[in-house]
């Protein structure tokens, strides 16, 4: 059967919709708009976040996503949105003089190295991964990824408007937990749309603010919350163009440089985490063995991500929030996703539309961030406790512990007067060599011995 023929069905209530399986196309239609709602915010915040254009980040996402279906056979379904994984490696990279061609050449060999790993795994099987990276040690390195965004979010997008910032943090833990169903999947699409209103009435109630903003390095200028000077200015048709706020092209080809690439690297191993959790929760919902399918996710991801950055976009990375809408629909469909995708193309090309999204004001994103990184961080913290990481264990607790404080803490090593090591990079390789090191010592020794010894 063809890969673009579904079964359509008409279930009851409750009953699932397989992934060879569809609805009649209206409603297809809805539960594809449906799942572009869903990744909205994350997939348009995070381009932001990291100084590079959403509306090419959407529009790609819409691309790479279709993308991933086929080299997937159509048995996974998934959005991939804008990851999270690169934020902090992106911050360093920019806080050592990086422009965004440096950014995403660095972002494109991740996502090479990406697409290896998951023909290895292909081929080897899915063990392969937990034997290099263990729950213990994943669940570390997403953790100093999370946390090591704390100075960006208080340097950065939290003094440009601390109040609307305040609100917009509270608005979104409150709707994330307290709303039904899926309105909380969409908390922080609600919470940006929260934002622009509230710092529409500040501007009129209180006046324009005086503060940093994201194109004034860091010096405090007078200014209006919220500016559609842009806006106006757009066209309605169109593909993304025009310069980031450091002069860079819109669409710009990659800069590649051994120390930038070092710096986010470590998103690797948090992709890695992310797809195969993706795809072990999509077989747990539809009953279906996808372990053969594990690697091609895998590669389709770090593809995609390649991709879009050879092109100046956005990482890509299954996204969590379109899995809560499959779990509350019950319906797994792959033809929603193609939808989903080609909406998300159409929205790119939109011009204006990219406009409001850059319109976004900094205290809203202080707001968001100061949640969402705080999240990433207690994703790894996740990770141990769903796999019982015992630290007990001494070399659990040993083995992380120096990585963490060095990733978390920005400790640098200085291996020449121009390279040196630092933050997430240093903190990922202490992760990895001490706990290995230790681990194979506690195998040879046995643990009594080890635990003796440490």
């Amino acid at each position: 059967m063809s890969m673009f023929k579904w079964e359509v069905v008409d279930p009851a209530p409750g009953e699932p919709v397989a992934p060879h399986q569809r609805l009649p196309w209206g409603r297809t239609i809805g539960l594809g708009a449906q799942h572009v709602v869903a990744m909205f915010g994350a997939t348009f915040v995070f381009p932001l976040v990291m100084g590079l254009d959403a509306n090419l980040a959407i529009m790609f996402s819409g691309v790479c996503t279709i993308g991933f279906l086929l080299i997937c056979n159509n048995k996974v379904p998934s959005y991939l949105g804008t990851s999270a994984s690169f934020v902090a490696g992106v911050a360093a990279i920019r806080a050592q003089g990086g422009d965004s061609a440096d950014v995403t050449g660095a972002i494109m060999v991740s996502g090479l190295v990406l697409v290896v790993i998951g023909v290895a795994v292909h081929f080897a099987g899915a063990g392969l991964i937990h034997k290099i990276l263990p729950p213990a040690v994943t669940g570390a390195v997403v953790m100093l990824i999370g946390f090591n965004l704390a100075p960006v979010v208080a340097g950065v997008y939290w003094p440009q408007d601390q109040w609307i910032a305040l609100l917009t943090a509270a608005f979104l833990v409150c709707a994330s937990v307290l709303l039904p169903g899926f309105w909380s999947r969409i908390a922080v699409f609600l919470a940006l749309i929260f934002g622009f209103v509230a710092s529409i009435f500040a501007d009129k109630i209180f006046g324009s603010i005086t503060s940093i903003t994201g194109s004034s390095n860091g010096v405090a200028v007078e200014h209006d919350r919220v500016s559609w000077d842009l806006v106006g200015k757009a066209d309605w048709i169109g593909f993304p163009s025009g310069k980031l706020a450091d002069g860079v092209s819109v669409i710009h080809g990659p800069s590649l440089s051994m120390t930038f690439i070092l710096l986010v690297l470590p998103g690797v191993i948090a992709l890695i985490a992310e797809n195969t959790g993706h795809v072990k929760a999509v077989a747990e919902m539809t009953g279906d063995n996808l372990d053969p399918y594990m690697g091609r996710a895998i590669g389709a991801d770090g593809l995609a991500t390649a991709f879009a950055s050879a092109f100046g976009g956005s990482p890509t990375t299954t996204y969590a929030e379109n899995i809560g809408v499959m779990g509350a629909t019950k319906v797994y469909s792959t033809a929603a996703y193609y939808v989903a995708g080609i909406v998300a193309i159409l929205l790119g090309l939109c011009p204006k539309f990219g406009a409001i999204v850059n319109a976004t004001p900094g205290g809203v994103l202080g707001g968001i961030t100061v949640v969402l990184y705080g999240m990433i961080g207690l994703v790894g913290a996740k990770i141990w406790v769903e796999n019982r990481v015992d630290f007990g264990d001494p070399v659990n607790m040993v083995g992380l512990a120096a990585g963490l404080i060095a990733g978390i803490g920005g400790v640098s090593l200085k291996i020449t007067d121009d390279f040196q090591l630092g933050g997430i990079a240093l903190g990922t390789i202490l992760v990895i060599v001490f706990f290995h090191a230790v681990n194979r010592r506690k195998a040879e020794l046995g643990s009594g011995e080890v635990t003796k010894r440490l």
